[in-house]
């Protein structure tokens, strides 16, 4: 992901601690989309849906369920809040400071193994969209050739743990991500985490030679882009949670079919997300979110077995306790079994 200056409304409510790398206009002024009208807004149920980013195409579903008007169909008025770094999702969900927010499967595994109530709906990335930049003339073909150079990745986080463990990762010197592709570019010793349809083609547009090397192919493969809400809004509004989550479907489903409009209206949010960035990564996403051939029907599908999986890893790494219940940490009553089918 490609880092920007955090939402004012945010920072003005003390929910972001951590400062980006980028300086872009979160202006609230949006370009006009057209929506259908369900019920006149005095009606509708006001919930808000926190970020753990800054808007982009990761977010592209949940923005189309916003202006296509699929949560005002439910008698929803939904408030999207923007993220950036260091977006505490699971402690807004868990204060009750948002009503639903989008994170993905190693935050609540870990969140839960802290006592966070928090629960996942449905999942639209399939597929992790977590890569290690290395450029093309280095000669590094796979993750397992890493070595003899500067990889910049977040310190402490689940994929980057899980690397250290895996990867002999000889004479490498680690770094702090530094949110922006400057070192990237000026140095061909250097490599750096990312999200596929960010930073590398940002490298790209800037005169790099990017080669993406996907963390999934090492087996670690978490659910991204979440929709995650607090377990006792779960149980004790299960009308209102199955609303959110039928409508987030609808607008991912909407998505991949017609970004185009979405993207401008998330381009108007976030400036630095321009309408090539937004369309390359919404072309990417449709083999993230629906891989293998899997039907649009199906987007969103959890198991129990991909849950378990990671919460093996993550207790690999001492991130979680091995005691901890993975089949509690997701609901996929709405949108497949929790049965052990891939």
């Amino acid at each position: 992901m490609y880092s920007y200056l955090p939402c004012p409304a945010l920072v003005a409510c003390g929910l972001l601690f951590l400062g980006g790398c980028g300086s872009p206009d979160m202006s609230t002024s949006q370009p006009p989309v057209e929506k259908k009208s369900a019920q006149p807004a005095a009606v509708r149920t006001q919930i808000t849906l926190a970020l753990n980013w800054f808007p982009e195409a990761e977010h592209g579903g949940y923005y189309a369920a916003q202006v296509r008007g699929f949560f005002e169909e439910e008698n929803l008025e939904v408030k999207i809040l923007p993220g950036g770094p260091g977006a505490p999702v699971i402690q807004l969900l868990t204060a009750q400071r948002a009503t639903f927010a989008v994170g993905n499967a190693d935050q609540v595994l870990t969140g839960r193994n802290e006592e966070a109530d928090v629960v996942a709906l449905m999942a639209p990335l399939q597929m992790s969209p977590r890569c290690i930049m290395v450029h093309e003339n280095s000669g590094i073909q796979k993750l397992e050739d890493l070595q003899g150079l500067t990889l910049a990745i977040s310190a402490g986080r689940a994929f980057a743990l899980y690397m250290q463990k895996k990867l002999s990762l000889k004479d490498v010197r680690i770094v702090g991500y530094p949110g922006n592709v400057t070192n990237f570019l000026q140095d061909p010793n250097f490599a750096q985490q990312g999200y596929v349809f960010s930073e590398p083609f940002v490298a790209r547009e800037k005169g790099g030679d990017p080669r993406a090397l996907m963390v999934s192919e090492l087996g670690f493969n978490p659910y991204t882009s979440l929709l995650l809400v607090n377990g006792k809004t779960l149980r004790e509004q299960r009308e209102l949670v199955e609303k959110v989550t039928r409508a987030s479907i609808r607008g991912w489903q909407s998505y991949l079919e017609d970004p185009g409009p979405v993207n401008d209206h998330i381009h108007g949010l976030n400036e630095e997300m321009g309408r090539d960035i937004l369309d390359y990564g919404a072309k990417i996403l449709q083999d993230l979110c629906l891989p293998e051939g899997m039907a649009k029907e199906e987007l969103g599908r959890m198991t129990e077995r991909r849950w378990r999986e990671l919460a093996d890893q993550l207790v690999e790494i001492e991130l979680i306790s091995a005691e901890l219940d993975a089949g509690a940490a997701f609901d996929a009553t709405l949108v497949g079994s929790k049965g052990d089918a891939p």
